[in-house]
């Protein structure tokens, strides 16, 4: 019988853009230096890339970069791990540190489906942001959006308990689909984001994803989520 193989379902799609010469030359003499991770190289030593023991920031899906350059420019005692497949966004933030000299930012080229269960320990992130996913907006392609609850699943095993969950989008069924997805996961419960206004966690610098949104009519949601504890969900089970 033929062996049979499966399509894998992607989150992602890849938008066009022309990589540009200055990207390419930073693609290439500059992943070893901020690049972490071969695809098969199993689990990460976050605290020996890094050099440090800081609280970290996963950032999935990081787009041009400017907002997790922002986010680690602002707050250098953090450690910002960014996630992303598209390769002009990726040569354009490795540009960006270049620039900055910034030692806080390490960066995975590869989808975030697939780093999140294979690269990443227990426990090793303060928080992790998801903003302006592709929301694939057709009822057929919903299965496609990267907030499943498998995926939540994977997030709340690399969260710190007491960690956040930062999720923005310019969809109102996106931000639905989310807030149904974390309602069935008993790791997680929502937070005011009003209690949040001076956590360096909750920052977020605006994107140009956001700009297009709202210059589009669209209303920008932010969601945040806080992993519960083992004690604090076995207090709640009562």
């Amino acid at each position: 019988m033929p062996a049979v193989y499966l399509r894998k379902v992607r989150s992602f799609v890849r938008r066009p853009g022309r990589l540009t010469s200055a990207q390419r030359r930073a693609l290439d003499e500059l992943s070893a230096r901020y690049g972490l991770g071969a695809e098969g190289s199993g689990r990460v030593d976050l605290a020996a890339s890094f050099g440090r023991d800081a609280p970290r920031v996963l950032d999935i899906g990081f787009g041009d970069g400017e907002a997790i350059v922002s986010c680690a420019a602002n707050y250098p005692d953090l450690d910002f791990l960014g996630v992303e497949v598209h390769e002009p966004g990726i040569g354009h933030l490795l540009l960006l540190l270049e620039r900055t000299g910034l030692t806080n930012v390490r960066v995975v080229a590869r989808d975030a489906a697939d780093v999140v269960p294979q690269m990443l320990a227990d426990d090793s992130f303060a928080a992790v942001n998801l903003f302006f996913p592709d929301p694939w907006p057709k009822k057929r392609h919903h299965k496609r959006r990267l907030v499943q609850a498998a995926f939540v699943a994977e997030i709340a095993r690399v969260l710190q308990p007491g960690g956040l969950f930062h999720i923005a989008t310019d969809w109102a069924d996106y931000a639905d689909h989310t807030r149904a997805v974390l309602e069935r996961d008993p790791s997680f419960v929502p937070v005011d984001g009003a209690v949040l206004c001076h956590n360096p966690l909750a920052f977020r610098p605006p994107t140009k994803f956001e700009r297009r949104g709202r210059r589009l009519g669209h209303e920008v949601v932010d969601l945040y989520y806080r992993k519960l504890s083992l004690l604090d969900r076995s207090r709640a089970a009562r």
